[in-house]
């Protein structure tokens, strides 16, 4: 006998035994001593109890509702909102994950257990009532064959996102049975509990999950990215049985059976029972399972025929026709009904380089999602592709960059790449895309050994050479970073991405001659790469070359628009004193359809030069706030980055907050003490601050350091400054001559 559970006195309910603990508490079998019967008691963890009682309750009283046998029999909910249990019949049997585990089913069983379940399903989804958990653990046989559903209903009530949780110890329990859209943040509904029954079905077959040896962000990423349209089957199944199953867990909710009223059809139609005809429930897109549903009968046929048969009739050969019809219809979808042409034949190879190809043209509209589409459709062929996990993952990361910085891209970016090392973890690509995450993620130093290993399998890849380049610029590794994009320039002469990071260096350098010969050999080799006309303009206007630069990026505005064009053309006007016009282009900059909303620097700008139009101060302290808002999780993932810490730290001088102003800036001098560029925005933060002697200090060291003069006396905040004496005397050791002092 068990021993008895140890647990706070209760009315009327002895615990006897523990008979299983989830997601939502711990399940116990008890004796209702006031009605004299076996009960089960769920007694929700602590988590969960924020629910409100009358939410449970009515959820509850929903489930309560179904008739169906299948359905566990709900009897009340006890307790208050500090400890919920809710009372139910006992169910005695095996889990189908009990079951799966002691010995494989037959074909015929694995079916019967599907159709029980669709069928009570089917009452549910008519009651418009999800389950949004079937899985393995969730479906009990009892001795005499009947199917029952657990949980039902109560995932969705007590915690939405429980089901999703990427921490809970039996993760990959439930992220296995979980459709594409609900891993991409959809809410469950009938479609969902189809894809995940078709899961369930496809383990009772083949004894395992899919992609069985993975868990966490990896197992979700290859379900999001992946098609069961290749999940293998042993070759005994039937080829309707395997058809169903895709069906069932096609990515595509429309191309799923429209009902689970379908999805028992198509059992009995295969098990040869008689069913009545099979009506769409109201879905227009049922037309996929409708040409199922005019050849499961043949296909049924033939799949039954002894392999003497084959050889006697040559009807092996037509099965494989007709297989392959079925692949033909899927593929083609309704191209037949609508007048679209066919898709041309796809070739691996060259979407994998369409992809690639997408991914070295970052700076071009729309490429990471043609680089997204392109490495999706390779793993739609193939799941097991890494180099298309990997090229996704980078894709992913560009999207990251471009698009308001939405942490989602970086998760999903991180996910593919972990999957595409655990597909192969001798693809150089691979650690190419996992350390570009760790860049992303502000993690310098986790990235180096990843590229490392990347180069050692592959010294000339060009992805990791890229990688490898812009790691050693962002950890200010100058030396090692020249070095190495020397290499990669020996390597691939005609390649801009090598001539732009050469600029890239020689700017950060104060080397602006040099960078802006970079920059014009970039534009010789790619003409209508825009970030190259956005550097070079950024290279002649250190040189006190305005009109050069304004030249240049009206050249780059008509190959097209970018926020990074309209950006340089509000600095370099704000650097005149056109502040009105600058206004105007950094708006550009900023706006949805021409620039990059997400990008913290180009609201500042536009707040610097609001602060000197009249009447805009509000709007340019709206502005400011914005661009904090937006550098902060930059900051979070990248607390040591010198350039940010001092942007921040002038943002807060221009918000009024003087301490933290001060406190950045001095954090950040500290940590790159010979960068011009940081020296130069303290000054300005501690003159904001209304400390001259502070902001004299650093403007000495930004000059000496090699800030051009041209824009220390363009700077509006420090106009003040400029008519202390001090000022000349710090910068030139000398007082101003009397023609000085009357500019």
């Amino acid at each position: 006998m068990h021993a008895r559970v140890t647990l706070p006195a209760t009315e009327h309910y002895q615990f006897l035994r523990l008979l299983g603990e989830g997601g939502f508490g711990q399940v116990y079998e008890a004796w209702d001593a006031k009605l004299c019967r076996s009960i089960a008691v769920k007694r929700l963890k602590s988590a969960s109890a924020p629910l409100r009682p009358d939410s449970l309750l009515q959820e509850a009283r929903l489930a309560a509702s179904l008739k169906h046998q299948a359905f566990v029999t709900v009897f009340s909910i006890d307790g208050d909102g500090a400890q919920q249990s809710i009372i139910m019949e006992l169910v005695q049997g095996d889990t189908l994950r009990q079951l799966s585990q002691e010995r494989p089913l037959s074909v015929s069983a694995a079916l019967d257990i599907v159709a029980q379940i669709a069928e009570a399903m089917e009452e549910a989804h008519a009651a418009h009532l999800i389950h949004g958990d079937i899985k393995p653990s969730n479906l009990m046989v009892e001795a005499s064959g009947k199917v029952r559903i657990l949980d039902f209903g109560l995932a969705r009530q007590i915690d939405p996102l429980a089901t999703e949780s990427l921490a809970h110890e039996d993760t990959q329990g439930t992220i296995a049975y979980l459709a594409p859209e609900r891993l991409q943040g959809e809410r469950p509904g009938a479609p969902s509990d189809i894809y995940s029954l078709g899961v369930v079905l496809y383990e009772l077959l083949t004894g395992e999950r899919p992609f069985a040896q993975l868990n966490g962000l990896a197992l979700a990423a290859a379900h999001v990215q992946s098609s069961s349209a290749l999940w293998p089957f042993p070759p005994q199944i039937d080829a309707a049985v395997v058809a169903l199953v895709r069906m069932m867990t096609a990515r595509e909710t429309a191309r799923r059976p429209p009902s689970m009223r379908a999805v028992r059809e198509a059992i009995l139609a295969i098990s040869g029972r008689t069913v009545q005809p099979i009506q769409s429930a109201g879905i227009a897109s049922a037309a996929p399972w409708r040409r199922f549903a005019r050849l499961r009968t043949a296909i049924g046929k033939i799949g039954r025929l002894t392999p003497a048969s084959y050889r006697a009739s040559g009807r092996l050969t037509l099965l494989i026709l007709l297989l392959a019809t079925i692949v033909g219809l899927w593929q083609l979808h309704d191209s037949d009904q609508h007048g679209k042409p066919p898709l041309p034949p796809y070739s691996e190879t060259a979407t994998m380089q369409s992809g690639l190809t997408a991914l070295r043209q970052f700076d071009r509209p729309d490429s990471s999602e043609l680089a997204i589409r392109d490495f999706t459709s390779v793993l739609e062929h193939r799941p097991g592709h890494a180099a298309a996990a990997a090229g996704l993952s980078l894709a992913y990361s560009l999207r990251y960059a471009s698009d308001q910085r939405d942490e989602v891209w970086l998760q999903r970016a991180d996910a593919s790449a972990q999957l595409a090392l655990k597909q192969d973890d001798q693809l150089a690509l691979a650690y190419v895309a996992q350390a570009w995450v760790r860049v992303q993620q502000g993690h310098l130093e986790q990235a180096v050994p990843l590229v490392d290993q990347a180069l050692k399998l592959d010294p000339l890849d060009l992805y990791a050479l890229n990688v490898k380049s812009e790691l050693l610029l962002r950890m200010h590794r100058f030396d090692e970073a020249e070095r190495g994009i020397q290499a990669a320039i020996a390597a691939y002469p005609q390649e801009r991405l090598f001539a732009d990071l050469l600029g890239i260096l020689r700017y950060r350098q104060g080397n602006y001659p040099a960078a802006e010969q970079a920059f014009r050999h970039s534009i010789e080799l790619q003409p209508d790469a825009i970030q190259a006309y956005a550097n070079l303009s950024q290279a002649l206007l250190r040189q006190n070359r305005g009109d050069q630069a304004l030249r240049v990026l009206q050249q780059g505005l008509q190959i097209r628009p970018n926020g990074r064009l309209y950006s340089n053309l509000g600095t370099t006007l704000f650097s005149r004193g056109d502040y009105v016009g600058a206004a105007q282009a950094f708006e550009h900059a900023v706006s949805a359809d021409k620039g990059s909303p997400g990008d913290y620097l180009k609201w500042a700008n536009l707040a610097d030069t609001l602060r000197w139009i009249p009447g805009r101060a509000a709007t340019s302290r709206a502005a400011y706030a914005k661009a904090a808002e937006l550098l902060k999780p930059l900051l979070e993932h990248a607390p040591a980055d010198p350039t940010d810490i001092s942007r921040m730290g002038l943002y807060s001088a221009k918000l009024g907050e003087r301490e933290a102003a001060a406190r950045l800036s001095r954090q950040a001098v500290a940590a790159a003490p010979s960068n011009a560029d940081v020296h130069f925005r303290a000054a300005v933060a501690y003159e904001i601050n209304g400390d001259r002697a502070a902001s004299l200090a650093e403007l000495r060291q930004a000059e000496t350091l090699g800030y051009p003069a041209n824009l220390i006396r363009a700077e509006p905040d420090l106009m003040a400054l400029r008519r202390d004496s001090g000022y000349y005397i710090a910068l030139h050791n000398s007082p101003p001559t009397l023609n000085e002092s009357a500019k």
